[in-house]
């Protein structure tokens, strides 16, 4: 029986195997949250020409800058927390990418005349997804309703039983609010429709690459 033990020079081999294969694996996988850590800042959102206008408005708005130091960059507002959502954010953001390259909104023109479109498709995602990325900050449940106006309160009371959610309301706290095109032949290319928007809320923008609709 002894003869059929494996020698101890290839026990060490698969051992070293292993070994070399779990080292691997571990900078692999820093290397890749490293890489998506930094796809996730402000400052790698903006770094494309088109992204200025947003940064620029985005600065001018409570959600960069408030009393209590609370701050949200572009991937609190447009990519999901969840792996699963997050990687899909993320392989749709190639659109970006592309329209960056061919100059669709390159322009302070030609983002103007895309703006209602983007707009209306980063509210129709936000709708269809409750305010995800809004709820990780803002939540009715944890609203001290007492300590918001009447008008406030009485929205927020009601919101969740209508079925209601951040951005039926708010549109326009973190970016410049478009207008709606005169008339359907005046609107961009897969534009969506929305209600006439109210004053304030957790941070919407016109979707980072043109007529397409997903941000990162």
């Amino acid at each position: 029986m002894q003869g059929l033990e494996p020698p101890k020079h290839s026990r060490k081999k698969w051992l070293l195997l292993v070994l070399l294969l779990l080292g691997v694996g571990a900078a692999l996988a820093g290397g890749f949250n490293a890489a998506l850590s930094y796809t996730n800042t402000t400052e790698f959102c903006t770094s494309c020409h088109s992204m200025k206008t947003n940064l620029t408005e985005l600065q001018e708005k409570v959600h960069w800058s408030s009393a209590s130091g609370v701050h949200a960059g572009c991937a609190d507002c447009h990519v999901p927390k969840a792996f699963g959502p997050k990687m899909l954010a993320k392989i749709m953001a190639a659109k970006d990418v592309y329209h960056e390259i061919m100059g669709t909104i390159d322009t302070p023109e030609k983002y103007e005349a895309h703006r209602w479109g983007m707009a209306n498709r980063v509210w129709d995602k936000m709708k269809a997804t409750n305010s995800r990325e809004c709820r990780s900050c803002h939540d009715f449940a944890h609203m001290d309703l007492s300590a918001q106006d009447r008008f406030a309160r009485k929205k927020h009371e009601k919101a969740p039983d209508r079925d209601e959610t951040c951005i039926d309301c708010h549109k326009g706290i973190a970016h410049t609010l478009p207008e709606e095109p005169q008339s359907a032949e005046a609107a961009p290319a897969e534009a969506g429709t929305t209600e006439a928007p109210a004053t304030e809320a957790p941070a919407t923008e016109p979707q980072p690459a043109a007529p397409s609709g997903s941000g990162t």
